[in-house]
């Protein structure tokens, strides 16, 4: 075992294994759904930008108590075309 592998070599019971297996099959269908939600939230979500990017810029943001401090409009973040907003998840090593 190096520093960077970690793995130290088991014999893993075939019911742990199909419990794994089960397991992580639970979180994909649960990761698509949570994926499914946030793009349907997408019309929603560049309102909200829109929404905090004017609050920002108009009133500020809290920096210290109710020191306030506002962003100039040529500050704000430039969203490139076609980007689109993404959930991330890992677990493990992805097998394909």
């Amino acid at each position: 075992m190096t520093f960077m592998s970690q793995f130290i070599e088991h014999e893993v019971d075939p019911k742990v294994k199909a419990w794994l297996q089960e397991e992580m099959a639970e979180q994909e269908a649960r990761y698509q759904k949570i994926v499914k939600e946030m793009q349907d939230l997408a019309p929603s979500r560049e309102q909200w930008y829109q929404e905090f990017f004017d609050r920002i810029t108009t009133k500020g943001f809290n920096v210290d108590g109710d020191d306030r401090v506002v962003i100039k409009r040529e500050d704000l973040p430039v969203f490139s075309e076609g980007r689109i907003d993404q959930v991330v998840w890992k677990y493990g090593v992805d097998e394909d």
